[in-house]
């Protein structure tokens, strides 16, 4: 593969995590629910009483506000949608990786 495509897909791949990174940080509210409840919990303290900070008998550990806003259908696709791509890649490599040995053997 020739550098400048290295460079475009490296590149398509930054714009696309940088979207998608922008949209889960404004779908879900930002920063600004964590940052209130920090505040809330430094200022009054624990009153509700804490629990397992992971719990694996309730299932999948989720975000609240992704929980709460219903935007659960969109965080599973995003999951399922990078680990097809990290699949995707995994056998591309797999794949295409003898060529350029092939190539560089056959050249004087």
């Amino acid at each position: 593969m020739d550098r400048w495509k290295q460079y475009v897909w490296f590149l398509g791949l930054v714009v696309v995590s940088l979207a998608a990174g922008l949209w889960g940080f404004s779908a879900t509210g930002g920063a600004l629910p964590w940052a209130k409840r920090s505040a809330r919990t430094l200022q009054e303290g624990v009153r509700e009483g804490g629990g397992a900070v992971v719990d694996f008998g309730r299932g999948v550990v989720v975000a609240g506000p992704i929980r709460n806003g219903g935007t659960m259908a969109e965080f599973v696709g995003l999951v399922v949608a990078f680990a097809v791509v990290g699949v995707g890649l995994y056998v591309y490599v797999d794949r295409y990786r003898g060529l350029d040995d092939e190539r560089a053997a056959r050249r004087p």
